[in-house]
């Protein structure tokens, strides 16, 4: 398999982990989301909506919600996690880069970072430009970041789960690459699943990230169309950006 195939793949064993790791409603960001669009009556779309982490508790409070992920792991489990709770959003195996709808939304949303898989910056400018053209005017657009500090944060990764059939799955991570050029990182995980002591499955793959400056991102919103810009760091409304932030959140306009 080549590398680019194993790139920001988040096949079957990293999606089971995902959702083991990351349940529904346990990181700090739904909340906030849910605080931001409480009432809200347009429709939403989520790029890189995943395993429906954030597309399902949005749908639970009444918004509009479409998704979309590259990877097909993950878009059936959120298609089975939202059947379960009663739901079934439009949902579809489409790329950031040419990701097709025919009607315009009022709002698209990515939660946690999903925009920093997008490694390269024109690219990264061609996807903004892609948000925009498909927000109506005056629709919003929000997108978390971390802060550029997680460049620096180059520490192995080993952790491990039980899985709901009682498989022990594991992750061994580790960075290969730091480009503080181009500002994008390489890490190379290798997933495994375990039962009664036997390995049954690996899976390895490359994640690869662009990290972001705060004045850079705010440059690269208003260079495609976007004002109106707002910034707040660590999911509060009332939390302005500092340097012992973790997380930002840029909300913008199309103009």
């Amino acid at each position: 398999m080549s590398d680019e195939a194993l790139t920001n793949r988040y096949g079957s064993i990293a999606s089971e982990i995902y959702d083991l790791d990351k349940p529904v409603g346990a990181l700090p960001d739904t909340a906030f989301h849910l605080r931001r669009f409480a009432g809200f009556r347009g429709r939403m779309l989520e790029p890189a909506c995943g395993s429906g982490r954030t597309l399902l508790p949005l749908l639970e409070a009444g918004c509009d919600v479409t998704g979309f992920d590259p990877s097909s792991e993950m878009l059936e489990r959120c298609r089975e996690r939202c059947a379960r709770a009663g739901h079934s959003p439009p949902l579809s195996l489409q790329r950031f880069d040419d990701f097709q709808y025919g009607e315009p939304f009022a709002a698209i949303l990515l939660p946690v970072g999903s925009f920093t898989l997008i490694e390269d910056f024109d690219r990264a400018l061609e996807v903004l430009r892609r948000f925009r053209d498909h927000l109506t005017v005056g629709g919003v657009l929000v997108i978390d970041l971390p802060t550029f500090s997680a460049m620096a944060e180059a520490g192995a990764d080993r952790r491990r789960w039980e899985a709901v059939n009682g498989d022990l799955l594991t992750l061994e991570g580790h960075r290969l690459k730091t480009d503080w050029v181009a500002q994008r990182t390489e890490s190379a995980a290798r997933y495994e699943r375990w039962r009664d002591g036997r390995l049954l499955e690996t899976q390895l793959e490359i994640m690869v990230q662009r990290h972001w400056g705060i004045e850079e991102f705010r440059l690269a919103l208003e260079a495609v169309g976007f004002g109106e810009i707002s910034l707040v760091g660590d999911y509060g409304r009332a939390r302005a950006p500092g340097a012992a932030r973790r997380e930002f959140t840029f909300e913008a306009h199309r103009l």
